[in-house]
C-alpha cells in the first residue's frame, strides 16, 4: 500500500506531543475567571464561537486563543471586566506557552525506525514561533528534513506542500491525530494518511462518522505501530 512513499509528514500537536489537554485546562481556568458573568456551558460556547470567528484573523495557536479569551471576556462582562482579570487571562496564555514538551509514547522509536528510509518532515498548523519553540524543546529536530507550519490544512494547502516538495501526491504519507486536518484532505488528493487518535479532540476538528467512512485510511492506536505497516 505504501510502496511509492518517499516523504512521510507528521503532524505535531497531539501526534508528536501533548497539546490539546493544555487548551482544555486553560478553558477551565478561563471559565473560573469569568464565572460571575455566565454559566460554565455558556462560557464554553461563547469562547468556542469567538475562536472560530477569529481563525480568519489570527489563525491557529495559543496567541490567537489568548486574544479570543480576552475578546470573549469583554463581551461576556459587557466590557466591565477588571484589568486584573485581563492580566490573569494573559497569564493563562503565557503558562500555556511555557508548558514542558511531553512526547507521546512511541514517537521517538517510530522516528528512529523510519529515519534514513524516508524523507521525514513536520506539517503542522499553529503559530510559527510557538511551533519552532516546541520542536526545539522536543529534541526531535534531528529527525526531520523539513518543517512546514501551515496556515491551514485543506486540500489546496497540501497540494501546495506537495508542489514545494517536488513529489507526486502518491509519494506522500501523512500521519496525524485529526481526521479533518491530517487524513481526509490527503486521501482526497491521492496521497496516503494514517490516523493516530488522541484522547482529546478540539470540537472544530471533529468529523461525522458518515464523512470519515467514505474514504479508505488506516488507524493505529500508537504511532510506533506505523512502522509495522511498511
Amino acid at each position: 500500500m505504501y510502496k511509492n512513499i518517499k516523504v512521510i509528514a507528521f503532524d505535531a500537536d497531539d501526534t508528536l506531543w501533548v497539546n490539546e489537554t493544555y487548551f482544555r485546562e486553560a478553558e477551565e481556568d478561563f471559565a473560573q475567571l469569568v464565572s460571575k458573568y455566565e454559566t460554565k456551558n455558556k462560557i464554553d460556547q461563547e469562547l468556542f464561537q469567538t475562536e472560530i470567528k477569529n481563525l480568519a484573523f489570527y489563525g491557529y495557536g495559543v496567541k490567537g486563543f489568548i486574544l479570543s479569551m480576552i475578546e470573549c471576556a469583554l463581551e461576556l462582562s459587557n466590557y466591565q471586566i477588571k484589568q486584573q482579570t485581563i492580566a490573569s487571562i494573559l497569564n493563562i496564555g503565557k503558562e500555556m506557552l511555557e508548558k514542558p514538551i511531553e512526547l507521546l509514547q512511541g514517537v521517538e522509536e517510530a522516528l528512529q525506525s523510519l529515519e534514513g528510509k524516508y524523507k521525514l518532515i513536520v506539517a503542522t498548523k499553529g503559530d510559527l514561533l510557538d511551533q519552532e519553540r516546541k520542536l526545539e524543546k522536543s529534541n526531535l529536530l534531528k529527525y526531520f528534513h523539513h518543517i512546514e507550519v501551515m496556515s491551514d490544512k485543506k486540500e489546496k494547502d497540501y497540494l501546495k506542500l506537495i508542489k514545494h516538495l517536488e513529489i507526486h501526491p502518491s509519494e506522500l504519507l501523512m500521519i496525524g491525530n485529526s481526521l479533518k486536518s491530517d487524513v481526509l484532505p490527503l486521501i482526497k488528493i491521492g496521497a496516503s494518511a494514517i490516523h493516530v487518535p488522541f484522547h482529546t479532540t478540539w470540537v472544530h476538528e471533529e468529523v461525522s462518522i458518515e464523512e470519515s467512512s467514505k474514504l479508505a485510511y488506516k488507524t493505529v492506536s500508537n504511532i510506533k505501530d506505523v512502522v509495522g505497516l511498511f
